[in-house]
């Protein structure tokens, strides 16, 4: 298993606590950084959003590539992986930045391709915003692009959203034939879409059962194009980790305590202009991602059984949620991290992880 984290951007991951000790600036995120390579964990995903889902739109976040790039030049060990949307986005110029941070951080800069949903972001912001499935077609032409950019001397494209002629683009990245393209989906098109030319799947968080199921898809879907296996199965999720049980449920009672807030203001974009394959409650929105559903709340032995047991489900990286994150992501590293392996050993568990790890 792999640990990942999302990034603190947002200035937290709680649409109903307006103050969780962990601002959205480079300082904060820069130590939680440095301090999560000296902990042990492996990834950390940047989201990209030029308005704050959590907080609320008025509210302050991080841009996310500025942020890659910084946090590149002052890490060593952790893999960056930054969200792209397409609507927000020239390809051929995507590729020459991403080829750029690859480099500078010597092969560690990934990318998550993501549909834009938040349609008020995109009037904000001048984003091209289109129907669901006209968004997955600009997103394989995308792709498309970026392959072609990072792996010809000189190339040309002809599509329906993009036109390219003759582009070079010198130096190419570290990482070869590309760095590594995660993406997520539900819908029908959307998974297509990811089987045919991505390399990694992510989800939300579900149970067992629904990730399983999930895995299982991808790879049929992965196997019928014809192309190699995924080469990572990812997860989001939030952790409450206590001494005791009952503690455990004392905090996720006081997260999940909806109220009016304005970082309740992007759910009706997110559930109408999303396909999910869930309904998704306030319960669910409280933290972002659904990270309450695989419910990694509990002691640190309930949390790491839970771990093993989405391991053999086939995820091999979690893309983890703390609050406060600092604190928390060190009782996770030191209480859990080393449970999981020694339950591991005692069990006799081979990791089920459905591919092989991306890095």
């Amino acid at each position: 298993m792999r640990y990942g984290f999302w990034m603190p951007i947002f200035g937290g991951w709680l649409r109903n606590v307006e103050d969780e000790g962990m601002p959205a600036t480079f300082d904060y995120v820069k130590r939680v950084a440095q301090s999560a390579e000296r902990w042990g964990y492996d990834t950390t995903l940047i989201a990209e959003l030029y308005l704050n889902d959590i907080k609320g739109p008025a509210a302050d976040c991080l841009e996310a590539w500025t942020t890659a790039a910084a946090l590149a030049a002052v890490t060593e060990k952790l893999e960056i992986m930054t969200a792209v949307r397409p609507g927000f986005h020239n390809p051929a110029v995507t590729a020459k930045m991403a080829a750029n941070i690859d480099r500078l951080s010597q092969g560690r800069f990934t990318l998550n391709v993501v549909s834009a949903w938040w349609a008020e972001e995109a009037r904000q912001y001048g984003g091209i915003f289109t129907e669901h499935d006209s968004r997955y077609e600009r997103t394989l032409e995308f792709v498309d692009v970026l392959k072609g950019m990072w792996t010809q001397e000189e190339f040309s494209y002809e599509g329906r959203f993009y036109q390219i002629h003759n582009a070079r683009l010198a130096p190419k990245p570290v990482q070869r034939p590309n760095p590594v393209l995660y993406a997520g989906g539900e819908s029908e098109r959307g998974k297509d879409t990811i089987a045919e030319c991505c390399d990694a799947y992510v989800m939300h968080g579900g149970t067992v059962e629904e990730v399983a199921a999930k895995i299982d898809d991808m790879k049929r879907r992965r196997a019928e194009k014809g192309r190699p296996p995924f080469r990572s199965f990812g997860m989001a999720a939030y952790v409450i980790c206590r001494d005791t049980e009952e503690e455990a449920q004392e905090e996720l009672a006081r997260i999940t305590d909806v109220k009016a807030a304005s970082g309740y203001a992007s759910f009706e974009d997110f559930t109408t202009k999303s396909q999910l394959e869930l309904k998704l409650s306030l319960y669910d929105y409280s933290v972002s991602n659904r990270g309450l559903r695989p419910n990694l709340i509990g002691t640190p032995e309930q949390i790491a059984d839970r771990i093993l047991a989405y391991e053999r489900a086939g995820v091999d990286l979690l893309l983890l949620q703390f609050s406060p994150q600092l604190e928390e992501m060190e009782r996770f590293a030191k209480d859990v991290m080393p449970l999981v392996e020694s339950r591991r050993v005692d069990a006799g568990v081979t990791p089920g992880a459905g591919s092989h790890a991306a890095r």
